[in-house]
């Protein structure tokens, strides 16, 4: 396959997120009273989706490995384009909810194969910049999702928001039944067995890198993620803007992520992954910090919500490619499974910042609006984004490239592969760098 044409299957697999999400979000208000549904009820819509999606990864990844990405793919985005439909059509809140869980567990083998797909073909260095690359395809997705979401909302039904998610899913199916390739070249035989799937587990659970970066994938989605279920209240129902108007936050949102993936692409040949997340890190501080700052003290505006933002997700298109690509970095042999517990922590954070916030969020229905359960959930993020990058990924983050605490006595481009991270690290001198890279092979036979 092209360069090219990987780019592009990334953006459409992580693309796939974004659209499921933030094009009918514009519409969440009017699915709520046409059913006359209950502000956790219209969470529901969202958080259950979520799980679904983290939990259906812990399947996809073990049977991706065993029978490769391809056929997963295929399956899940037909599967991806029989919920859409249904949702469309669904005649109650309780079975739209169901046709949304089938559709986030469908969309879990999608995005789950895409960061697979990522370490199938390349090295943990090169990976995290061919994934910005795919992120940035994921942020043009986004820009147009919300608007969109918006405009059909506003002229015709909010059904047309949902039957947008099918024409997608179906445009992707297309696509990748056309031309993409199988990218995994030696299959697992053993991925399904019970005791061979609990033992790659466990490696994978034991290992530091994993968590240092899981974790920060984790942290900065559970920041999006809060945006993303309070946003369409706060700025419909709070500060009164029509859903087209919201939209077009939304995409200016999307701009500012992709110029963070922009940017990443720029710091990691310089700076190498940690250092480049350290930077990430203290643009989240501030922007969290300040927002939530600026809402305790009562100034509750559009833009003291937004200026902020757009500093947090720059600080997230450094964070999400790093992140998901660091995560299975080290399971060249297991990425399938990694990408699985890694996107499944992430959907966990999700769920249950969508159960708190369907409570917290009840008293804008009320009509006793606040920016604070949005601004102050955002803030609880940043701090955890930033203390993350500044401690478990300067520690393990990356064993071939200098910690933080040497950043001053170190060259950032030059030298071998121990100072120069950014160099694509031959594949035999990885996999012998970690124990964890051994996952899934067969013990020699002897002579």
């Amino acid at each position: 396959m092209s360069p090219t044409l990987i780019v592009v299957a990334l953006s459409l697999l992580l693309g796939l997120q974004p659209i499921t999400t933030d094009l009918y979000l514009p519409a969440l208000p009017a699915i709520t009273s046409g059913f006359g549904a209950s502000m956790p009820q219209a969470q529901l819509t969202l958080t259950a989706l979520l799980l679904a999606f983290g939990a259906s990864q812990l399947v996809w990844g073990p049977l991706s490995d065993r029978f490769g990405r391809r056929p997963i793919l295929l399956i899940g985005l037909a599967v991806y384009v029989v919920a859409a439909i249904g949702s469309a059509l669904a005649p109650t809140m309780d079975l739209l909810i169901a046709w949304r869980i089938a559709q986030g567990a469908a969309m879990g083998a999608g995005v789950m194969c895409a960061r697979a797909i990522v370490r199938d073909l390349y090295e943990p260095s090169e990976g995290a910049r061919v994934m910005s690359k795919g992120l940035t395809g994921l942020g043009v997705i986004a820009c147009a999702s919300a608007p969109l979401g918006g405009l059909l909302t506003d002229l015709f039904h909010w059904r047309a928001a949902l039957a947008a998610l099918a024409v997608f899913g179906a445009c992707a199916l297309a696509v990748l039944a056309w031309r993409f390739e199988e990218s995994l070249a030696h299959k697992n035989p053993q991925a399904l067995q019970p005791l061979t799937l609990l033992r790659t587990w466990a490696e994978i659970l034991r290992h530091p890198t994993f968590w240092a970066y899981a974790l920060l994938a984790t942290a900065s989605y559970g920041g999006l993620f809060t945006f993303l279920a309070a946003s369409s209240f706060v700025f419909i129902q709070v500060f009164g803007l029509s859903k087209t108007v919201y939209g077009l936050l939304m995409f200016s949102m999307s701009i500012s992520y992709i110029g963070g993936t922009v940017i990443c692409r720029r710091l990691l040949p310089r700076f190498g992954v940690r250092r480049t997340v350290a930077i990430a890190g203290a643009c989240t501080l501030i922007a969290g910090t300040s927002m939530g700052v600026m809402a305790l003290l009562g100034v509750q505006s559009v833009w003291a919500v937004m200026v902020p933002f757009y500093l947090f997700m720059i600080g997230h298109g450094v964070h999400q490619p790093c992140g998901q690509s660091g995560a299975v970095g080290p399971f060249p042999r297991a990425a399938g499974a990694a990408s699985a517990l890694s996107g499944f922590f992430m959907m966990v954070a999700a769920f249950l910042m969508g159960s708190w916030l369907g409570k917290s969020l009840a008293s804008i229905a009320a009509g006793q609006g606040s920016v604070l359960p949005m601004t102050n959930g955002i803030w609880f993020w940043s701090v955890v984004i930033s203390g993350v990058a500044w401690t478990l990924v300067q520690r393990y983050g990356d064993r071939r490239e200098p910690p933080l605490r040497r950043f001053a006595s170190s060259s950032p481009v030059g030298g071998d592969h121990a100072s120069d991270p950014a160099k694509p690290v031959p594949r035999h001198a990885l996999e012998a760098d970690t124990p964890a890279a051994n996952i899934g092979r067969q013990a020699p036979s002897k002579p």
